[in-house]
């Protein structure tokens, strides 16, 4: 089996635009050795823990409102072309990702890794949802079947979130600058969202020297 670490943010456009991407090409290769894991990088580290009405944040990042649509319009455009929906209206928070990211630590505990990360990428930039809520958060753990009671209490604690915090600065340190960030076998970075024909290439690759 090949170690696949995918560094992301759950706020991350691109991120969920990869992640599809590269989804895309798993299924068109059942038999790959991909073994996937997710690590945590917050883009917003600073962000306050309430978050911050999404309007005033991007337009104090891009000056403008006209701004800030022509920044997300290559993104919606790419989303739309993998039949992915970004739905720029309907996010009204932009979140502290911290507990989302410890969500996603704990999703990892029961196997739910990637159901987790998936389920965030989609309540925050399809349903327009706040992941910085813990009662969303608890939501969305109890959808992928996870006792949502626990998980309540454990984001009403600091538990893991020194790990967290110090699993992002790793990233950092190592050099990761940006978001999604794959890491092939500890080896290899490939950063940014990638194709899917590239993704299909790199687990042929992988398949060939298997077979050789």
């Amino acid at each position: 089996m090949v170690k696949l670490d995918i560094v992301s943010d759950p706020v991350c456009p691109w991120c969920y635009i990869g992640k599809a991407m590269l989804d895309a090409a798993l299924a068109q290769r059942p038999d790959h050795s991909f073994v996937l894991e997710w690590h945590p990088f917050q883009l917003n580290p600073d962000m306050p823990r309430e978050g911050m009405d999404t309007r005033a944040y991007y337009e104090a990042r891009f000056g403008s409102k006209e701004a800030t649509v022509a920044a997300f319009k290559p993104v919606i455009a790419k989303a739309e072309s993998i039949g992915l929906s970004i739905n720029l209206d309907a996010m009204t928070r932009i979140p502290n990702t911290l507990d989302a990211h410890r969500l996603i630590h704990w999703a990892g505990i029961e196997g739910k890794q990637d159901a987790a990360a998936m389920a965030l990428f989609a309540a925050n930039f399809t349903e327009g949802r706040d992941i910085g809520d813990t009662e969303v958060l608890a939501d969305i753990a109890d959808s992928l079947g996870m006792d949502a009671a626990v998980i309540s209490r454990l984001l009403a604690s600091d538990a893991d979130t020194d790990d967290i915090r110090a699993r992002d600065a790793q990233f950092r340190e190592m050099g990761i600058t940006s978001v999604p960030t794959f890491i092939i076998a500890a080896q290899h970075a490939v950063p940014g969202a990638q194709d899917t024909d590239l993704w299909l290439r790199v687990m042929d690759e992988i398949l060939e020297k298997k077979t050789d």
